[in-house]
């Protein structure tokens, strides 16, 4: 009589790891609830918004029925002169802030790095731009660059020989030299590289604490000097964390909205996206105009969001 091999079994999933899977499930589940009714919900919303021909007052008698999806509302939005004009203002805007805000922290960091009297005063002074309310800020600097009281154009006209005090913020451009200057977007550039470089000051001056000075200390026994010894040494360790701050500080200035509206409201060549959003919403009541606009400013930062969590993780992997 011939013996049936028992069949072999395979060993199941433990009863452990299943429900280590619904609890941790079940864990998850309220902020995938709360995320989805507070961002996804609503951005889908816009989206939907985006491809209708309405306006505000519009909206509150408006079905489910009444949405229809119209294409020529959103390329009428991306043929438009105002739209192009407004994503290049915001380009400009946010790579100067970005690079300009990068290089004078970085470049305060490597004043202060090395120890004197009032050290500490000076560091606590370099973070009053950061921390002040941006309300009270721009509307200090709104003061500042007045053509009838404001301290710059009381200095230029006393000390510096202008003319005629210089309009700052209601300017549109200027020739200087024979080039064409955008006084009003350049005012607002430097506005916001005197508000956001601290931040950048705080990365790179804590990047600084964390490198070893044996190194710069073999640079100058080998008769490196002080210039040398930034350029080759100190800068290369200061690599990895200006390009993550050159980043965010582009993806942050890329949908400002406080500053540029506080300062001039958009206006004399300085309206940026955010700012068109709010005009197309509450100057002119076209949502539809306002939604689209913010998808493609949403799209546009999706994409160096992407490139910023690719970068953080090569810097995770080093």
């Amino acid at each position: 009589m011939t013996r049936v091999a028992a069949p072999v079994r395979r060993p199941a999933r433990s009863t452990r790891s299943r429900q280590d899977a619904r609890a941790g499930a079940a864990l998850v589940a309220p902020t995938v609830l709360v995320v989805a009714a507070v961002v996804v919900l609503p951005f889908l919303a816009v989206v939907v918004l985006a491809f209708q021909d309405i306006k505000l007052a519009q909206l509150p008698h408006l079905t489910l029925a009444d949405l229809e999806l119209d294409p020529e509302n959103v390329v009428g939005l991306f043929t438009s002169a105002g739209f192009w004009t407004a994503l290049r203002t915001t380009v400009v805007l946010s790579v100067a802030t970005a690079v300009l805000s990068v290089a004078a922290g970085v470049a305060m960091a490597l004043a202060l790095r090395r120890p004197f009297p009032a050290r500490a005063v000076v560091r606590a002074l370099v973070l009053v731009p950061y921390v002040l309310p941006v309300v009270a800020s721009m509307q200090t600097w709104r003061t500042l660059l007045n053509t009838q009281y404001g301290w710059v154009n009381a200095v230029g006209t006393s000390l510096l020989g202008w003319d005629e005090p210089v309009a700052f913020l209601t300017t549109p451009d200027t020739t200087v030299l024979g080039v064409t200057v955008p006084v009003a977007l350049v005012s607002v550039i430097v506005v916001m590289v005197w508000h956001t470089f601290p931040l950048a000051y705080l990365f790179a001056a804590a990047r600084l604490h964390a490198v070893s000075g044996d190194l710069e200390e073999a640079a100058a026994l080998d008769g490196a000097g002080p210039w040398q010894r930034i350029r080759h040494v100190v800068l290369p360790e200061l690599a990895g964390v200006v390009s993550i701050l050159l980043l965010l500080r582009f993806i942050w200035t890329f949908q400002t909205f406080n500053e540029v509206y506080l300062l001039t409201g958009g206006a004399a060549g300085t309206e940026v996206l955010a700012v068109r959003v709010y005009n197309e919403l509450v100057t002119r009541s076209d949502i539809g105009a306002a939604s689209g606009v913010g998808v493609a400013i949403t799209a546009i930062l999706a994409v160096f969001i992407a490139l910023y969590l690719v970068l953080q993780r090569r810097r995770e992997t080093e």
